[in-house]
């Protein structure tokens, strides 16, 4: 599968603009790891795009993704993919072991957060948000209070990475993405400001 019948595919079981962008987003965060670790960039992004192509229709833990992984084996998605996939919930009993398992993982709920991040700026921009702000929100438990801030530490020593690194990594991915993301709002410079 590639990456235009992955987004078809999505788009196909997912309505929603914002899950929509939150596939694009983790998906420039989980390809540009890709880049970085010289991985197969397609692969990479067809998992990011389609980890939770089931979620308007199947929520609820355990359903998802445990219910949409036998629709992608169907439409002939890759055994690899489908694992990565499943093992992103931490109740679905499939340990992450490959770097393709644990970078989405890692990417996830980071890139969900840098979105809610992004909303609460001036500009509603990802080009605002900044590695010690997103450390400062991290401990405000009421500010995007779905987030699981486990899932983002445990992800970036899983990766073994630097949380910061991480977190500032996945910024700069966004970015390079930011209108697509819906993200782009007006950048600092064209203000004036900063």
């Amino acid at each position: 599968m590639d990456r235009e019948q992955a987004w078809n595919l999505l788009c196909e079981y997912t309505k929603s603009d914002s899950l929509r962008r939150h596939a694009l987003a983790v998906e420039a965060c989980v390809t540009a790891y890709a880049r970085k670790f010289q991985e197969d960039e397609a692969k990479w992004s067809v998992t990011a795009l389609l980890h939770d192509f089931d979620y308007e229709m199947h929520p609820e833990a355990p359903d998802h993704p445990m219910k949409g992984e036998p629709i992608l084996a169907e439409r002939g998605v890759d055994p690899e993919i489908r694992r990565a996939i499943l093992s992103h919930a931490n109740y679905s009993g499939v340990a992450r072991e490959s770097m393709l398992e644990k970078t989405l993982f890692a990417c996830d709920e980071l890139a969900g957060f840098l979105t809610a991040c992004s909303y609460v700026k001036p500009g509603r921009s990802i080009h605002e948000v900044e590695t010690k702000g997103v450390r400062k929100k991290l401990k405000d438990k009421a500010f995007a209070r779905s987030v699981s801030r486990d899932d983002i530490t445990n992800g970036a020593e899983a990766m073994g990475v630097d949380l910061d690194q991480h977190i500032e990594f996945c910024i700069e991915a966004m970015k390079s993405r930011a209108s697509e993301l819906g993200l782009a709002g007006t950048p600092p410079s064209a203000t004036g400001a900063g």
